[in-house]
């Protein structure tokens, strides 16, 4: 059974950074994609970036030069580095892998 553990969301002012932890289990992680998405009040889940096993990326148009995710296969572990933080950006992360969802991170970015 896959399990993920998020950590590092928090408050920030806009213009700031955070980054983004999601630690598996129970999967070969390395042969596998992991991603984030989120979800503002009142509004769909998106995606926000996905990182497939041999490091592919893809971004989401709103966050393409600002967030990076990577991946530490020994660690089975996915970041997410969001730098110059908006606070459209206010939204509760949540990490994904194998059809599995962490537990969400809320992520708020004040004016």
């Amino acid at each position: 059974q896959v399990q993920l553990v998020e950590s590092g969301g928090g408050l920030v002012q806009a213009g700031g950074s955070l980054t983004l932890s999601c630690a598996a289990s129970g999967s070969i992680f390395s042969i596998n994609a992991g991603g984030w998405y989120r979800q503002a009040p009142g509004k769909q889940r998106e995606l926000v970036a996905i990182i497939r096993s041999g490091g592919f990326t893809n971004y989401a148009d709103s966050v393409k030069c600002r967030f990076t995710i990577s991946r530490d296969n020994a660690k089975s572990t996915v970041y997410l580095r969001m730098n110059n933080l908006k606070p459209e950006d206010t939204a509760v992360y949540y990490c994904w892998h194998l059809g599995t969802w962490g537990q969400g991170t809320q992520v708020t970015v004040s004016s």
